[in-house]
């Protein structure tokens, strides 16, 4: 889940400003059917399947060993340039070169960075060394010391000066979505109760605001504001319930299976127009909104919404929701998203044509290639596909020929469409690490299953 704000969106404007007209908009947005007479020869994929239409191991072990390599990269990256020795807790905004350009703090990236830390040392046995496990403490002291906004409340912070001093707080749960991640995962590799249980009960207050009562995050009720179910907000409430539950028993299980079918629910209202498009905004009872709020595509979103329905669809048994997952949430935003001409995924769109009034809507973005590299992957490991694969291999294509920076380690996240570095820094408010490692963690060991399969 990825966050656009209109100053966000301003800066970028002055480095890609363009005019597109609705007609042009149109040509660029028709989707991609993995025809055979496409123009580019950037789009052309080798093939991962031999002649006779079986999987190539030689191709898979490339894909691992490239992605291998790439995360070990990128834990080197920000082990060497985003620790606070001084102040505890991590800088996110870091030069292509490594060097500190901001000393604000973002609980968001704060909250990631020590939860992925902790996922690699937990899961990983190359990444369970002493230097990982000491900087994800000092972010998990940095978090639990400053993030939230007082002791006596449970909202949390979006931004924070070097030495922990509150600076903005977003009328959103997702700095405590964050914080909640890291509580959890640090509590499991500390066997730290106290952390899972501070987890479980910041967990509760999110679950009051989202379901019952919003005014504790501070968003008046406007007479004209319209309420609306925004895909991000069930996605990463059903990532928690995932996070929380997960190994553990079937009484946790229980206490959030009520959650977890609603937020299922919720997501599959994103679903419209017959099902040929999934709608980042609806209404809360499944309905389309109006204006560009109600045509708004997020293909990166989707995607990642998708991988979580495939979660949630392999640990319950759910065929039906498999299919669901893969049609509308994999292949239909890829479908929509892809640029035919230049390749890569489109940021934002708009179901019928018109120019996004997202001023970044045609550049190609980190995190949404990064989820679709983990959905396609993780949809051929569950059904053997063949066409879910050569999707996949498509995507990384484009992903790891341009996002990568081979020089200085970890990726650039900001293109222009046609796929030139725009903003070249490796972090920032809102890149930090996160996507990337996630996505290349999730592919290896997706891969590592379907070759240990293939030795059977």
């Amino acid at each position: 889940m990825s966050n656009s704000t209109p100053l966000w969106s301003a800066f970028c404007f002055l480095l890609q400003s363009r005019c597109i007209s609705t007609g042009h908009m149109t040509e660029m947005q028709r989707p991609l059917l993995q025809d055979q007479d496409q123009d580019s020869d950037s789009l052309s994929t080798p093939s991962v399947f031999g002649p006779e239409g079986t999987m190539s191991v030689v191709k898979l072990e490339e894909y691992r060993e490239r992605i291998r390599k790439e995360l070990d990269s990128a834990v080197d990256f920000w082990l060497k340039y985003s620790h606070d020795t001084v102040h505890g807790g991590f800088f996110t905004c870091i030069g292509r070169d490594g060097k500190v350009y901001d000393e604000l703090k973002y609980v968001w990236l704060q909250g990631r960075q020590v939860w992925m830390y902790c996922r690699l040392y937990r899961t990983m046995d190359r990444f369970r060394k002493p230097e990982i496990l000491e900087a994800a403490k000092a972010g998990g002291a940095f978090l639990r010391k400053f993030a939230r906004v007082s002791s006596s409340q449970w909202k949390c912070a979006f931004c924070l000066t070097r030495a922990g001093k509150a600076v903005k707080i977003q009328r959103t749960i997702f700095s405590e979505c964050f914080y909640i991640m890291a509580m959890d995962e640090l509590g499991r590799v500390l066997d730290d109760k106290d952390m899972q249980l501070e987890a479980e009960q910041m967990m509760k207050q999110l679950i009051y605001w989202v379901k019952e009562d919003s005014s504790g995050l501070g968003r008046p009720q406007l007479p004209g504001d319209v309420p609306t179910n925004s895909m991000a907000v069930p996605m990463m409430l059903l990532c928690l319930v995932q996070q929380l539950t997960d190994g553990r028993g079937q009484e946790v299980v229980h206490k959030y299976r009520e959650l977890a079918s609603w937020c299922v629910e919720q997501i599959l209202q994103h679903i419209q127009r017959d099902g040929t498009a999934i709608l980042e905004n609806v209404s809360p009872e499944g309905a389309e909104l109006p204006g560009c709020q109600g045509r708004l595509q997020n293909p990166g979103h989707a995607l990642e919404a998708g991988w979580f329905l495939l979660q949630v669809s392999a640990e319950q048994g759910d065929a039906e929701l498999r299919q669901t997952a893969i049609n509308k949430f994999v292949e239909l935003p890829y479908q929509k998203g892809w640029d035919k001409e230049h390749g890569g995924l489109f940021y934002f769109l708009d179901v019928d044509g018109h120019c996004p009034t997202q001023l970044e809507w045609s550049m190609k973005l980190w995190w949404p290639h990064c989820e679709a590299l983990i959905a396609f992957l993780m949809a051929y490991s569950q059904t053997k596909k063949p066409e879910l694969l050569e999707t996949f291999s498509q995507v990384y294509d484009y992903t790891f020929n341009h996002f990568p920076d081979a020089k200085n380690g970890e990726w650039f996240g900001y293109l222009t469409q046609e796929g030139k570095v725009t903003l070249d820094f490796k972090g920032g408010p809102f890149k930090g690490f996160f996507h990337v490692p996630r996505c290349l963690y999730m592919c290896e060991r997706i891969l590592d299953d379907l070759l240990a399969n293939t030795k059977d």
